[in-house]
């Protein structure tokens, strides 16, 4: 049950992402390059808290300092598409879009594409045979959600 207290955690903390980018964008008091300022400072804090906690976490744990190419690639590629989509956050609120409307089809959209891709990359025994209707109404639910969000969307 410790895997739930910390999915919460990050369901918490991404759940306030958005708001808080956007916050930190108009506090920059630029409105040309006050987004492209405050990625630089989520880079720092990314820097700050993956670089020296992880440092802190291995040191801690006695692990070892081997680190096979496949995994250092794999992870250097979610670290880039992690990157790369909180610029297209930061992209989205420059062409006018709000946190309540991104965030949401951000948090709508991402589920579906992690769902699609994980069961392509790591398919259940039995393969998609063994995918249940239960799981694809969730996909088109949050697909629906995202529209809902869309359509509906606060001052529209």
């Amino acid at each position: 049950m410790t895997w739930l207290v910390f999915a919460l955690l990050t369901v918490s903390c991404w759940g306030l992402y958005g708001v808080l980018l956007h916050t930190g964008q108009i506090a920059m008091a630029d409105p040309v390059n006050g987004r492209y300022k405050a990625f630089l400072f989520v880079g720092l804090a990314y820097l700050l808290t993956a670089v020296f906690g992880s440092l802190i976490v291995l040191a801690y744990n006695g692990a070892s300092w081997i680190y096979p190419a496949k995994g250092v690639f794999w992870s250097t590629a979610a670290g880039i598409a992690g990157a790369i989509g909180a610029l297209g956050v930061l992209l989205a609120f420059g062409a006018k879009g709000t946190p309540a409307v991104v965030m949401s089809i951000v948090f709508a959209g991402a589920p579906i594409v992690n769902a699609i891709v994980a069961v392509l990359i790591h398919p259940p025994a039995g393969g998609w045979a063994a995918v249940r209707w239960p799981f694809v109404l969730g996909i088109v639910l949050a697909a629906m959600g995202g529209c809902l969000v869309t359509f509906f969307r606060p001052g529209n």
